[in-house]
């Protein structure tokens, strides 16, 4: 509850950074106007790496931007942060990943070879009405800021609302609960707006990355229900990637199917992705595991995203791995005997 973190929260609020800074850092939270700001610099000085546009409004009418690494005909890997609104981590880590992929490009050979060989989409900011009311207004605040006509209460939670098992177990109905599924699937126009463009680019889009806090996890499908899936290869793809994770500074991620590693959830945006055919589909869950929660300090900032990033890179480094660039065909299938190998081997 958020009487429990009280004490936490009025301690953390001095260790949070609410002034006007002219040039955002990266070691800093910041307001929604600024990763706004970050994002354009970003498509200004770095026009050959980045492209920006926006595909579509939210609720309160603000753009839903996105960073492009564009490379025409190429897999894809989306990434997205701040789906939940208090969980401030997501941000900073889109904003910390795009920062090192621009700044290692043509000198480290890992990330160059990644950049040169796949099409990345970022979403900074998912929930960008409910990102600025968690600064302004209610620092706890987790869905959307849409209006309910019968009841007073504001909001959906954005990963409930997506068109697979709606509002069924782990979901409320009910407008006022932090889980609340929305009238019905895709109401919030910012999930429509980006289930639309999954949709429109789901023949190229081979991972689908979802940027959350907290518990130290990596997730996969399914969310709704206890069952693994048929193939290991999400296993085997995030034990790459917790292993990944480890090495920066030993800290130990859980990893496994959502419904089981975490809890039950019906609509949300793993388990649509990976429904609609996109074949890696994962939902971290960064820092820390409790101590802090919501709350994390921005000293931990760099640690975390430095360790996160290890992680994405391990995924999208597994995809070269498991699909041919140019065919777009699981390499598997084009050698002998057409076997189902396991992901990252």
């Amino acid at each position: 509850s958020n009487t429990a973190l009280e004490p936490l929260y009025l301690r953390g609020r001095s260790n949070i950074n609410y002034t006007h800074v002219s040039k955002p850092s990266k070691s800093l939270f910041h307001w929604l106007i600024y990763i706004q700001s970050w994002m354009f610099e970003m498509n200004q000085t770095h026009p050959d790496l980045v492209h920006m546009f926006s595909i579509g409004k939210s609720y309160e009418g603000r753009p839903l931007y996105v960073l492009q690494r564009s490379r025409p005909q190429r897999n894809s890997v989306w990434i997205d942060c701040g789906v939940h609104a208090r969980e401030w981590i997501g941000p900073a880590f889109c904003q910390w990943f795009v920062r090192e992929v621009i700044n290692s490009y043509q000198y480290d050979p890992g990330t160059t070879r990644l950049l040169n060989q796949l099409n990345f989409y970022i979403m900074p900011v998912f929930n960008v009405d409910g990102y600025r009311f968690s600064w302004t207004t209610d620092r706890f605040w987790r869905k959307t800021r849409s209006k309910n006509h019968k009841f007073h209460c504001r909001g959906v939670d954005a990963n409930r609302n997506w068109k697979v098992k709606w509002c069924e177990e782990g979901a409320s109905s009910h407008p006022c609960d932090d889980t609340y599924c929305g009238p019905f699937p895709e109401s919030e126009p910012e999930v429509k707006a980006v289930a639309k463009f999954l949709r429109k680019h789901k023949k190229r889009i081979k991972a689908y990355i979802s940027i959350h806090a907290y518990a130290q996890m990596l997730l996969y499908p399914y969310s709704y229900k206890y069952l693994s899936l048929l193939f290991p290869t999400q296993e085997s793809a995030a034990q790459n990637a917790v292993t990944a994770l480890y090495s920066a500074y030993g800290v130990r991620y859980r990893y496994g199917p959502a419904s089981t590693t975490l809890y039950v959830s019906s609509g949300s945006s793993i388990d649509w992705a990976y429904r609609n055919g996109i074949p890696y589909t994962f939902a971290f869950e960064l820092r820390d595991t409790g101590y802090y929660g919501f709350l994390l300090p921005e000293s931990l900032i760099k640690p975390t995203c430095t360790e996160t990033t290890k992680a994405v890179k391990a995924i999208a480094s597994g995809l070269l791995k498991k699909f041919d660039t140019k065919t777009m065909m699981p390499l598997s299938l084009q050698t002998c005997c057409g076997t189902n190998k396991l992901f990252m081997q």
